[in-house]
């Protein structure tokens, strides 16, 4: 059953894509763009973003920190200036470091949770007000957010990631309750493992591992079937969903068991 509106034409749409110089969002950047879409791209990475915006004509670069709240604002209201609406717009920022508690790091775990769950709050701030305004004006829009399979339960070497990546999903879950009376999508996606800079320092197999251009194919055809859950791929996500309607004891054991070295 499809819970959001479906987005398949994708010719002349506004897409806001935030963390897009590596990784899934670039890849995303690049299938949107051949789809017709006009991409906005925002990152830290200035010069990836103007690389992107000369390999596609017609985007728009936008480079800011998700930790600068004012810069979202400024970026969310120039795009609404130049295309007049914002049809889609992913969170796909992100930072990654593997950590146990054993060797915590209080400054490491706050830039996780600064990065992947602030920062996407710091998007509501300037998106919110725009999606509501094109809700009155009949425009519609859609937001997703990029969570991680990480925050589905409890998994060895996340001690920051996987609260910051629980807490997203269960962002994006209150949202979809109070916006889609007004007719704009949400959705949140989890992916697998993804060979991207975040994931290339892992020193541990990453079972079921995927290219980002097939990530990106996978929330393309998600969002073409109006699903509030996007997860891919399916052959590892599916096994990780059922291990969510364990007990605890007998989780422990088999994630223990599966991941000792």
């Amino acid at each position: 059953m499809a819970l959001n509106p479906k987005l398949r034409d994708w010719q002349g749409k506004v897409v806001w894509l935030v963390g897009a110089s590596s990784g899934i969002g670039l890849a995303l950047a690049q299938a949107l763009h051949a789809r017709g879409a006009r991409v906005c791209v925002s990152a830290r990475q200035a010069e990836r973003l103007r690389d992107f915006v000369l390999d596609h004509p017609g985007s728009l670069a936008l480079p800011l920190d998700v930790l600068d709240a004012a810069a979202l604002q400024l970026a969310a209201r120039q795009i609404a200036r130049q295309h007049g609406r914002i049809d889609l717009c992913v969170f796909c920022a992100g930072h990654y470091q593997a950590m146990r508690a054993q060797q915590f790091s209080l400054a490491e775990a706050r830039r996780q949770l600064d990065v992947n769950l602030v920062g996407a709050m710091n998007l509501l701030d300037a998106l919110l007000p725009q999606l509501t305004l094109q809700a009155h004006q009949g425009l519609g829009g859609h937001l997703s957010l990029v969570s991680s399979v990480a925050g589905y339960r409890g998994l060895p070497k996340a001690l920051a990631y996987g609260p910051s990546k629980a807490a997203l999903t269960h962002l994006a879950e209150v949202l979809y309750l109070d916006l889609r009376p007004l007719q704009l999508g949400v959705s949140v996606v989890h992916p697998g493992f993804v060979a991207t800079p975040l994931t290339a320092g892992n020193d541990f197999h990453m079972p079921a591992l995927i290219k980002p251009g097939q990530a990106a194919e996978a929330m393309l055809q998600g969002w073409a079937a109006g699903r509030f859950e996007i997860h891919f791929p399916r052959r590892f996500t599916l096994w990780l969903k059922l291990l969510r309607l364990l007990p605890y004891g007998l989780y422990f054991r088999l994630v223990r068991r599966a991941t000792q070295s």
